[in-house]
């Protein structure tokens, strides 16, 4: 059930199968229900997560008590709360499967040994948050500068998978965008 992350981890690094191994000690199977939280708001995050299986949001209450989603992450995903975890604070956020879920945990102080032991896995997670940090740069950009109606197409385009597992009105909370607008365009490509 885990060769995908030696898979996915192989399409970022060169490593091992004896490395791997190393790799699969420093690591936790965790199963989760559907709606059931990985990480509540005003909890420390202690870990990096891979999605072996299942889909998960990012979501945080606003003032008006409104669900804000910041993210999603799916099948052969790294997520976590970088906020929270580097900086050692309570999460602003909270993550919650959106359906049932296998995730493998990389404790942060197992993430430390693991590196250390295996320089490469620090440069793995250098690759992943640098690709992270580029697909939030290319979501703000396309927030600010496409319409709603074209927001939402390349949201689709981009991301089939997403769009086929996640509810419509998580999918028009995450774009800043209402369910009743995109429940029209999307009535109006079918």
């Amino acid at each position: 059930m885990i060769t995908n992350l030696a898979e996915y981890t192989r399409n970022y690094i060169d490593i091992s199968d004896e490395e791997m191994e190393l790799f699969y000690h420093y690591l936790k199977m965790k199963k989760f229900k559907k709606k059931e939280y990985v990480l509540e708001e005003g909890k420390v995050c202690k870990a990096r997560y891979f999605i072996v299986k299942g889909c998960v949001r990012s979501y945080y209450i606003d003032e008006k008590g409104v669900e804000r989603i910041l993210d999603f992450g799916i099948d052969e995903w790294w997520f976590t709360n970088y906020n929270s975890l580097i900086n050692q604070r309570p999460s602003e956020n909270f993550i919650q499967t959106i359906e049932d879920s296998v995730i493998l945990e990389l404790h942060q102080d197992c993430f430390e040994e693991l590196s250390a032991k295996l320089p490469k896995i620090d440069r793995l997670f250098r690759i992943i948050t640098e690709k992270t940090h580029i697909a939030h740069i290319n979501k703000t950009k396309y927030t600010r500068s496409l319409s709603g109606e074209h927001l939402y197409k390349q949201f689709v385009l981009s991301n089939p998978k997403f769009s086929q597992r996640v509810p419509q009105y998580m999918i028009a909370s995450y774009l800043g965008l209402s369910p009743e607008f995109v429940s029209k365009v999307k009535a109006k490509y079918r």
